[in-house]
């Protein structure tokens, strides 16, 4: 069974850097890394196919996918992506931004609430389910009077792009951990630092 891997963000090179765009950045690095091209459009989204495969294990067979709706709408791209690869809800992995975590600290869940996340929402909304792994990406709270969503939409500072960088690449490193080894291994090996 192929794994569908969607990194959310919001489409157009106006948004390219924001930190909402974080899941997109993953995607990029991932891309990169296995010389897949995300640029198929099917089912409201940019996605490209490959491999991954490490030592011990058989060829698993990605779908990498970036939705074109907005954030707020990305289960409208994710619930049709799913059916049409015929990928089970255990064979997918959403990865995004969080708020709620300082800039370049992941967490990995393999189930639970959006916590306030609306493409998350989207998502579990469109799905139907809340058992859908994912992959969240710190870009910490808002500083002063700065706001929620200007912070999201924002593009991140020099100083965060030191930080946030390795992040990225560890992400990918725990989207390649999860493919080979399982959601709750990658939990173990990647919530702890």
């Amino acid at each position: 069974m192929p794994w569908l891997i969607v990194g959310l963000g919001n489409p157009g090179p106006r948004y390219k850097r924001n930190r909402h765009n974080a899941g997109f950045l993953v995607m990029d690095l991932l891309a990169d890394r296995y010389g897949i091209e995300i640029n198929s459009k099917r089912s409201y989204a940019l996605i490209g196919n490959g491999n991954v495969k490490d030592s011990t294990t058989e060829p698993s067979r990605l779908v990498l996918a970036k939705p074109r709706t907005y954030m707020n709408a990305s289960g409208n791209a994710v619930v049709p992506l799913a059916q049409g690869n015929r990928v089970h809800k255990s064979h997918i992995v959403i990865i995004y931004d969080e708020l709620d975590l300082p800039v370049g600290k992941l967490r990995i869940r393999a189930r639970g609430s959006a916590g306030g996340h609306n493409g998350m929402k989207s998502v579990i909304d469109r799905m139907g389910t809340d058992d859908i792994a994912r992959i969240r990406v710190g870009i910490g709270r808002p500083a002063g009077f700065e706001g929620a969503v200007s912070r999201v939409l924002a593009d991140f500072t020099p100083e965060e792009e030191t930080v946030i960088r390795p992040a990225l690449e560890r992400a990918a490193d725990a989207v390649e951990w999860i493919v080979t080894n399982g959601v709750e291994s990658a939990m173990n090996e990647f919530n702890a630092s």
